[in-house]
């Protein structure tokens, strides 16, 4: 039983590194990409502890330079630099998304937000601090354009692991 969790945490980490592959950059610096979608599934389908520790997985290979994140990069610069705080909060994502995981609809979609949530917050925090902006402007460009997004990611990835946690014991 353990090897299948390790393996599970180890195809969730490539899954979401392989979803971050599709990239459309913007002129702000923060790509949308499907990573919201990937991480909220991590938690969805594994649960807290393994989608936590898959997405764990997924920024540390990334954090040691394999070129995982967004644009192909890798490297500890990328968590240090603007939307290192997002890659951060994917952990927070993850976790709640995991504790919803396998509860009804009304518990386990404000879990995920509430993970969306803090993802943001750090994220506009970082981006704005190393930009040099307050946090409302932060929030402005570099969050609330991808909200409605984000929101549709998890609502998407918790209706995509009811259906395949059917055929997956």
């Amino acid at each position: 039983m353990k090897i299948r969790r390790l393996v599970q945490v180890a195809m969730f980490a490539a899954l979401t590194a392989v979803l971050t592959l599709i990239s459309i950059p913007t002129p702000w610096g923060i790509p949308i990409t499907l990573q919201t979608f990937a991480v909220s599934l991590c938690g969805y389908m594994l649960g807290a502890w393994q989608g936590l520790a898959a997405i764990g997985v997924y920024i540390a290979i990334g954090a040691v330079g394999l070129p995982v994140f967004s644009g192909l990069r890798g490297g500890v610069q990328v968590l240090a630099g603007a939307t290192g705080g997002y890659i951060v909060g994917f952990l927070f994502l993850a976790l709640f998304c995991g504790l919803g995981a396998k509860r009804k609809i009304y518990v386990s979609l404000p879990l995920g937000f509430a993970g969306l949530a803090i993802c943001h917050l750090l994220g506009a925090l970082q981006f704005g601090y190393l930009t040099g902006r307050n946090f409302l402007e932060a929030f402005l460009v570099a969050s609330a354009p991808y909200l409605i997004k984000d929101a549709a990611s998890i609502v998407l990835a918790y209706l995509l692991a009811l259906k395949l946690r059917r055929f997956i014991k």
